[in-house]
């Protein structure tokens, strides 16, 4: 039987890297990985960990998502010349008060996250429509389910990822390819270290306005804390994707936590929002709730 044949996008580290060994690393020999990323130099870690093992069931590939030439390239390098399994997994995160963000970087991380996945995407989608099968795997985020405080552009860059993929599963269901969002929250990857964030004392924030900046510093220490006491390991998120490859009817959202977040729930049980946002404000802010005029 021929092997399924997968393209995963940001394999340098983290959960594109740990899906790309699994798959590559199944015993049965079930699929041929593609794992692309944006800057080749970064491949070591990659190698590290196949150690030559699998040449035949793994490549790497350069892919950029945010330059269609780009995927073009890494497409026509395929030497099936088809993709069974997408895997959008690139993606870059942004912390910081809203005004202080230039435009040149909330485009970036609209061009990473938002159109890098979109245009991945139109690149592959062709090709499997006239195959008459195929599955999309998108790796989304709780902050693409509801807002956070200091993460608008991030939140509003996965909030519209959950929009076109939810448009396109309702289309691409009479195509026979599934669309699945595995939908994270914190991850033990190097997606914190690379993380463009404003760090306190910086000359960027020398104009943003005190009660902003003790809010900010309120909301960094309990990010330090939920990622020091609650993140999950990649291997953990490793065993969704692999639930939603292996499914004969794969869900639409995998939660990796294995169930809707709390707060999540509280935006459908209460539309209003009014809930939510009182919730999560008393979630991160709640030692600060006396300092507010």
């Amino acid at each position: 039987m021929d092997k399924k044949v997968v393209l995963i996008t940001g394999c340098s580290s983290g959960i594109g890297l740990s899906l790309a060994v699994r798959l590559a690393s199944d015993p049965k020999k079930t699929y041929k990985v593609y794992a692309t990323m944006r800057n080749l130099t970064k491949k070591e870690r990659l190698l590290d960990c196949i150690k030559g093992l699998h040449q035949d069931t793994l490549d790497i590939l350069q892919m950029d998502v945010t330059d269609r030439t780009s995927i073009l390239n890494a497409r026509d390098k395929i030497v099936e010349k088809r993709v069974d399994i997408l895997v959008c997994n690139a993606g870059v995160g942004l912390m910081g008060p809203l005004e202080v963000q230039s435009m040149d970087v909330m485009r970036q991380i609209l061009d990473v996250n938002l159109l890098g996945t979109i245009q991945t995407i139109q690149a592959f989608l062709p090709d499997m429509k006239a195959q008459g099968e195929g599955r999309i795997l998108v790796t989304g985020s709780t902050g693409g389910l509801h807002g956070l405080p200091f993460n608008e552009v991030y939140c509003a860059s996965k909030f519209a990822v959950e929009g076109a993929c939810e448009s396109l599963a309702v289309l691409l269901k009479h195509f026979n390819i599934h669309v699945s969002l595995i939908e994270c929250g914190p991850v033990n990857t190097d997606f914190l270290i690379n993380l463009q964030k404003a760090e306190l004392g910086d000359t960027s924030l020398q104009n943003v306005d005190p009660q902003t900046l003790s809010l900010y510093e309120k909301f960094l220490q309990h990010c330090g804390s939920v990622f020091q006491n609650a993140a999950q390991d990649t291997e953990d998120i490793v065993k969704v994707f692999l639930d939603a490859i292996q499914s004969p009817s794969p869900a639409f959202r995998y939660f990796t936590s294995g169930f809707v977040p709390p707060l999540t729930e509280l935006k459908l049980t209460h539309p209003d929002g009014l809930q939510y946002i009182s919730a999560m404000s008393d979630h991160i802010f709640s030692d600060n709730e006396q300092q507010r005029p």
